[in-house]
This record gives structure tokens, C-alpha cells and sequence, in this order.
């Protein structure tokens, strides 16, 4: 059934004539808004910052949890360390340092790997992909496939449960902007997938309803001679993404999209020049996005929005409360101390609430939702 959104547009007192510009003198913005920036939305104007909070009490809160401090590796991906899940998402992260010794399978959906760092060799189905830092994998439902580190592999792997991954509709920027599909690679037959092949037995740890089953046969089953079609695993770095920009205007997370399925969509940050025109915000605006659960994985570089958080770390900001720039981000809202941003991030925005599964707790930062506190914010003045 077609949406028919409650649609009174209005203004009331000092306001802004542009979101995220020209704010009224001594005022922060904050958006309130439906349906992840793609629904209706009313831009507050306040004398305060709305995080500016001074003690919390209860389980909805923001969270931090910092991946650096798990130890040692693990043997399959069914082994990695799930963080954060609803029914339509997996939100794992996985060290694995050796060549694996089986095969995988994913019965529950497509899945996608962010590799954080390290390099290798996927084998799967389709044939032989060597893959490295900044890689996005993405890895049909069902695809059998292992890899082998030439260098010790920290992985994100985020499981669209159920579901597919697809491309986000690009509109009137046409089907080439940000990245031109032409840079997605494929796997190849090629040597070194022929290489691999052999009459010697091999096992496929298939995983189904969060069980897994384990199928022996006396030979690779990665033998495929050819294939054709258009259902293959892709892989993406994020140094071939071209970020949306506007010099007059801070564009939403969602501009980012770089994958999505039905319930949720991931997107990458990656460096860009601050916007340059004197009235515009040049961090992310405060807002109350009330229908999706906001997470951020830390790739890379200095993220500009936020203080003592380093690569490897994850954010997370449930739907419910407003969030925004730390205080010392926000002194630079307008003046910014760089020409350009410097972050490589991935982000998770899930429509549904998310579980923090007891490995996130083991390695929670519990001083996270302090962060914006008034005392912060003075030591920032």
C-alpha cells in the first residue's frame, strides 16, 4: 500500500531556510526524521547540544565496542565472534591467519566481507580471486568458498539473514556514479583455481539456521570448468568509490549507500573534501532518526566526528535517543582545521533493534555513552 505521510510543512521561530545551513546565531541543528533520511523530517533548532547529557540510567544508551582487544584467530568464519544481530542481520568479526582447511557454505544468506586488513586468496564456486585491505567481498547465499591469508586476515562479515544484497537505486546521478559497476571483479578460472583442484577428500560446512552440517566428498568440489550468468560474488574496494559531495551542503549517511537488502543498508565513508561554502555544516549534523539502529565499524584514518576512537573499533547508536558530533567536532562545525576528511568507515543501518551478543559486551567500552557529557564538553572549550 502507497505511503500518504502526514505532510504539513511549517515554520516556527528561528529556524534555518536550509537544513544543515545558516543556522540561527547560537543554535545547533537537530533533524528528527522518518524512514532513514528518505521520509518526512522536521529540523529543530536549539540553545543546547541535545547530547549534552549528564548521567543515563537504563539499557538504551550509545555503545563502543573495540574488536582490537579479541586474541587469536579462528579456524572458520562459523568460528568468528558474532557482535551484533536482529533476523534480518549477522554482525560478525573474524582473525583468520591460516588457509582453511574446508570449505563454507552459508545457508541463511548472502554474505558480505569487509577486510579490515591482511590479504590472501579466496577459492569458491565461481574460481579464484586474490583480495586484500579495504576489500568489500560479496558472496552469494549458498556460494561454497575458503580463503587462504598470505597475511593474517581481520574480516568484517555482515550476513543479510534470509536476503539478498543488491545495488542502491542512483537515480538522476545515473548508474555510474559513486562507483561505476565496471569496477566490481569477479573470480577467475584461472591457474591458480586449477591449481587447487584434486581427487583428495574435502569437506563443506554448510551453516542453516545457525547449525552447521559438515559433507565430505573424496574429491575439491571447487571443480568447475566454466560458468555463465549473472549471480556471481563481487568485490569492491573502497578506494574506487567516488563520494557524493556538495560544497553548499552536508548530505546524509544514506548518500553512501553502497550495499542493501530489505532491512537494512551498509555504506562506506571515505576521504572527501570538507564542504566549502562559509554557511554549511562540515560535520554530521544531530539528529533523531528514530527508525533504524545506527552501528559504525572504524577502518581507517582520523575520524573527525568523534574523540578516542581508533581503527577497529564499532559504534553503536540505537534508535530512540538524538546523536551527533562529539564536542570538540563540533567547535569545528563550520571552520573545519583540514580541507578534507581523512575517515574510512563502514556503517550498518538496520530498520529493526539489534542485540549486543556477549562477545560485544567482553570488549564494550562502558565510558562511550559519557562521552558527550558537559564535562567533555568544557575540556573541549
Amino acid at each position: 500500500m502507497a505511503r500518504k505521510w502526514i505532510s504539513l510543512p511549517r515554520v516556527e521561530g528561528l529556524a534555518s531556510r536550509q537544513a544543515h545551513a545558516d543556522l540561527p546565531d547560537g543554535t545547533v541543528e537537530r533533524e528528527l526524521g522518518k524512514e532513514g533520511f528518505f521520509g518526512p523530517a522536521t529540523h529543530m533548532y536549539h540553545r543546547h547540544a541535545p547530547t549534552g547529557w549528564i548521567d543515563w540510567e537504563g539499557p538504551l544508551r550509545p555503545r563502543a565496542f573495540d574488536t582490537t582487544r579479541f586474541e587469536g584467530g579462528q579456524a572458520s568464519p562459523w568460528d568468528a565472534h558474532l557482535l551484533l544481530s536482529n533476523a534480518a542481520v549477522q554482525f560478525r568479526t573474524w582473525h583468520c591467519e591460516t588457509a582453511m582447511d574446508h570449505l563454507v557454505r552459508n545457508g541463511d544468506g548472502d554474505e558480505l566481507l569487509f577486510i579490515h586488513a591482511g590479504a590472501g586468496d579466496l577459492f569458491c564456486d565461481f574460481g579464484h580471486m586474490a583480495f586484500g585491505e579495504g576489500d568489500y567481498i560479496m558472496l552469494p547465499r549458498g556460494t561454497a568458498w575458503r580463503i587462504a591469508p598470505t597475511e593474517p586476515v581481520a574480516a568484517l562479515l555482515i550476513e543479510a539473514t534470509n536476503d539478498s544484497y543488491r545495488l542502491p537505486e542512483k537515480g538522476i546521478l545515473g548508474d555510474h556514479a559513486i562507483f561505476d559497476p565496471a569496477v566490481l571483479d569477479t573470480p577467475r578460472i584461472d591457474d591458480a583455481f586449477e591449481a587447487q583442484q584434486s581427487e583428495d577428500p574435502w569437506r563443506i560446512a554448510i551453516k542453516r539456521r545457525d547449525q552447521v552440517s559438515t559433507v565430505t566428498y573424496p574429491f575439491n568440489p571447487l571443480d568447475a570448468v566454466g560458468w555463465k550468468g549473472d549471480l556471481v560474488p563481487v568485490r569492491l574496494n573502497w578506494r574506487d568509490i567516488r563520494p557524493l559531495m556538495s560544497h553548499r551542503y552536508h548530505v546524509p549517511p544514506s548518500a553512501h549507500t553502497t550495499f542493501l537488502s530489505n532491512r537494512f543498508i551498509v555504506c562506506t565513508f571515505v576521504p572527501r573534501p570538507f564542504e566549502s561554502d562559509p554557511g554549511a555544516l562540515k560535520v554530521p549534523f544531530f539528529h533523531s532518526n528514530d527508525d533504524f539502529d545506527e552501528v559504525i565499524f572504524y577502518h581507517a584514518g582520523n575520524f573527525f566526528s568523534r574523540d578516542n576512537i581508533h581503527p577497529g573499533m564499532i559504534s553503536m547508536h540505537p534508535a530512540g535517543f538524538p546523536h551527533g558530533p562529539h564536542p570538540k567536532a563540533l567547535q569545528n562545525a563550520f571552520t573545519p582545521k583540514t580541507e578534507a576528511t581523512e575517515e574510512v568507515a563502514v556503517m550498518l543501518d538496520t530498520r529493526d533493534a539489534l542485540d549486543v551478543a556477549p562477545a560485544a559486551e567482553q570488549v564494550e567500552w562502558t565510558g562511550y555513552v559519557a562521552s558527550w557529557g558537559m564535562a567533555n564538553a568544557k575540556a573541549a572549550e
